[in-house]
């Protein structure tokens, strides 16, 4: 399908903000997000929290402009009553400078949620349009693998199986090997039979350790013969050297 059809398909179609569809996220569970779909998802993400923060600054500034407009109709009472001080009157003017800034940003800000909707929604198309892109070469690739795994199953599937069968007539044929021989030679024989194997496994078992040790001992009567000769050694190099002093101690 190109793109043209990917258009006309979503023409008609609800399409929720997607960045907010936990379901979308999961789509790129597996490999990830492409680039491209990062950036325009990073750019819908500042549509979104641009608009909430609008919205939470003009319910702030209509707040603002209801505590004005109290205090102008206060001054306006006063003034009616000629109760107004010079005090007062600079504070109306104050609030009333106050009030014209507050409608103008107020304005500003009800100007540009306008705008945001229809910004936000053609942001959002466009990640539509990536993510259409992204899930068809997906579906392909996962397509292949799939087949390629399945044919992996099959053919382990094929070699358990002959391994099963195998397993089977090596456990079937010593059971009729065993009942042969009971048949041939009877229970005490067998029993015999059973013990001398397990007498040769151990007698193996034995011999090894047997070895063992005497390699062990071999070896220690080996380092204990090589110290005594050094030990002497040099016991004689110092027997040598002692007449030697005796000779001059006498002279």
């Amino acid at each position: 399908m190109d793109e043209s059809s990917f258009e006309r398909a979503l023409e008609s179609a609800k399409i929720p903000i997607l960045v907010l569809d936990q379901k979308w996220h999961r789509l790129f569970a597996i490999s990830g997000k492409p680039d491209e779909v990062k950036a325009v998802e990073a750019e819908l993400n500042e549509l979104l929290q641009r608009q909430g923060k609008l919205n939470t600054d003009l319910k702030g500034l209509k707040k603002v402009k209801s505590d004005l407009m109290q205090s102008i109709v206060d001054h306006m009472d006063a003034k009616d009553e000629n109760k107004t001080t010079p005090e007062g009157q600079k504070k109306a003017e104050t609030d009333k400078r106050l009030m014209d800034e507050l409608n103008e940003k107020m304005d500003a800000y009800e100007d540009e949620l306008l705008d945001l909707p229809k910004l936000i929604q053609e942001k959002n198309h466009e990640l539509m349009m990536l993510t259409m892109t992204f899930s068809y070469d997906k579906l392909r690739t996962n397509e292949s693998d799939i087949q390629s795994i399945s044919e992996w199953i099959q053919k382990i599937r094929v070699e358990l199986k002959r391994n099963i069968i195998r397993k089977q007539n090596r456990e079937i044929n010593n059971k009729e090997i065993y009942s042969y021989m009971h048949d041939i030679f009877g229970k005490d024989v067998i029993t015999l039979f059973d013990v001398h194997y397990e007498d040769m496994d151990v007698t193996r078992a034995e011999k090894k350790a047997k070895e063992q040790l005497a390699a062990e001992n071999e070896a220690i009567v080996k380092e204990e013969s090589d110290g005594a000769v050094t030990e002497k050694q040099t016991s004689d190099g110092e027997n040598n050297e002692e007449p030697k002093e005796l000779e001059n101690y006498e002279t």
